[in-house]
């Protein structure tokens, strides 16, 4: 079981390399940058391959595309070096839905932190909005982690990535 599951999640990574070459090597803010953009890698291709019930489950509804930006700040365990070591990833994360304009700009998003659980099926939460967000923020972030959860994107290169993506595929689904 192990071993597929490693095997899993190394395809997974290889092809989420190969889809988001180029989106994260820019990131460098820190030693474990490698680390940080495989995570990157991993957590969109995850949240771009959601069905549209999980998305659902996650408090978004839609029939479209999904096209995300993910900055990872944290993991579990904290001193991770490695992506098998990783349990549960925290970081920021920009979705936009396409289909309703084919306009980065105007499209529906959702942002914020976001926790997952790195596993076969990955488990993704998402804090709830509305009113006591930030409570519920630190309840699904570790203490340790919760100045950078309230922190914009460090590097833009991600969210450009995206928005190129986003402006893919809103062009071949005229």
């Amino acid at each position: 079981m192990i071993k597929t599951r490693r095997g899993r999640i190394a395809a997974i990574v290889t092809l989420a390399g190969v889809v988001l070459a180029g989106v994260t090597f820019l990131v460098a803010r820190q030693p474990s940058s490698k680390l940080d953009e495989e995570l990157a890698a991993q957590v969109t291709l995850i949240l771009e391959q959601a069905s549209p019930g999980e998305h659902h489950a996650h408090g978004h509804s839609f029939d479209s595309r999904v096209v995300c930006a993910v900055e990872p700040f944290g993991t579990e365990p904290p001193d991770a070096t490695s992506l098998v070591q990783v349990r549960w990833v925290y970081a920021r994360h920009m979705c936009a839905v396409t289909g309703e304009s084919p306009d980065w700009a105007e499209s529906v998003r959702a942002s914020g932190p976001i926790a997952v659980k790195i596993d076969i099926p990955p488990d993704v939460r998402v804090p709830k909005a509305g009113p006591g967000y930030p409570d519920r923020v630190r309840q699904l972030i570790p203490a340790r982690y919760h100045k950078l959860a309230f922190e914009d994107f460090q590097d833009d290169s991600a969210i450009e990535a995206a928005r190129e993506r986003f402006a893919l595929v809103s062009s071949t689904a005229k």
